[in-house]
């Protein structure tokens, strides 16, 4: 086996071990990490749930006397800054790790080239960029917070065969079947927030929750875009507060239910608009948002350029001319966007776009 087809092995090993914690490491990114040494993985890790330890010196751990002359896989650059943990990279120094291979440098300016210094100027052997696509990819969350400022926006859309998304005054409706909906939860477990408008809240009443055995306490954090805080108070969002936590986006000196929510434990924050929400929101570490309704929000963020990723589920139900239109299909929709992947998921068809760099539109 050639060097690069050994390293690009290893190195999806690694990537596939960090998908196994999306979502539940913020603020910190989810990174694998693999140790190899004479063709064989001595050591794995992968950021532990809540973000720390990071994957390196778990890797390390296990490894033991084997991290000695071996080569690590890491998808994301070793940090070099001191937190509430020392830096990995001196970590793999002390480990007498003789060879690091990286998938994508980090973008944080505490880290930024020093991790990949601090291995060079030990005599370390580094490569990088290694799957770096697919790396990126993974880690899609992080690196946006890190470079836009903002999380990284998944709109998820579940449309009838004639469009729709839903029924006027009808509240929720099932397009989509249980493995549909089930997805929808695991992708919910993989993110840091969850978003519906006010429209959806009363509408539907969700309680926007991760319900899948084993994963009931990956539940992100549900916010509300609520410009006059019309909210319930005896909504099952509200109800869930105690579980899991809720936060109301409101316009500056909306009142509305405000004083009720917030005795009932909602959070509630006043903004300008969705990017000040955005931006607040990647302060306190949220690195992906799923937005999951209704028409009006996932038409603001896509007018706004603010969607980054689109996870559309079609269905061979028809809802009628007193449906809600969607404001995509997938036969129609906003420029700059790319098919990534398409399958089946039971009697429903998910198609996922991944929005290009603007340089790249043609």
């Amino acid at each position: 086996m050639s060097i690069t087809a050994r390293d690009e092995r290893f190195m999806r090993e690694a990537i596939e071990l960090s998908l196994g914690h999306l979502g539940r490491t913020g603020p910190n990114p989810s990174v694998g990490c693999v140790i190899v040494k004479g063709g064989e993985v001595v050591g794995r890790g992968v950021t532990a749930l809540g973000g720390r330890p990071h994957a390196e010196p778990q890797a390390i751990a296990e490894a033991g006397d084997n991290a000695r002359g071996a080569t690590a896989y890491v998808t994301l650059e070793p940090c070099s800054h001191h937190g509430k943990t020392p830096p990995c990279a001196n970590a793999i120094v002390a480990a007498g790790i003789s060879r690091v291979v990286v998938a994508v440098a980090d973008p944080d300016p505490r880290v930024s080239g020093r991790g990949l210094k601090i291995l060079a100027d030990a005599d370390i052997e580094v490569t990088i960029g290694v799957l770096q696509k697919d790396a990126r990819r993974a880690m899609g969350g992080y690196l946006t917070r890190q470079t836009k400022g903002r999380p990284q926006v998944t709109l998820k859309l579940a449309v009838s065969a004639d469009g729709m998304l839903g029924r006027k005054g009808a509240g929720q409706v099932a397009i989509t079947g249980s493995e549909a909906r089930e997805a929808v939860h695991r992708l919910r477990a993989e993110c840091d927030a969850i978003l519906v408008g006010i429209g959806t809240a009363l509408a539907d009443d969700p309680e926007l929750t991760v319900r899948l055995p084993g994963l009931e306490t990956a539940s992100p954090l549900r916010v509300v875009l609520d410009r006059r805080a019309e909210l319930q108070p005896g909504s099952k969002l509200v109800a869930g507060v105690g579980r899991v936590p809720l936060l109301l986006a409101i316009s500056p000196g909306a009142n509305g239910n405000r004083k009720a929510l917030e005795e009932r434990g909602v959070e509630t924050v006043e903004v300008a608009g969705i990017e000040d929400l955005l931006s607040l929101l990647a302060q306190r570490g949220i690195s992906s948002l799923m937005v999951e309704g209704g028409a009006r929000v996932a038409s603001d963020l896509l007018a706004r350029g603010l969607v980054d990723r689109i996870h559309l589920y079609d269905a061979a139900m028809t809802i009628g001319p007193d449906g809600i239109a969607s404001p995509i299909t997938a036969t129609r929709l906003p420029a700059g966007f790319v098919r990534l992947e398409t399958r089946n998921v039971g009697a429903d068809r998910l198609q996922i776009f991944e929005r290009l760099p603007a340089s790249a539109w043609v």
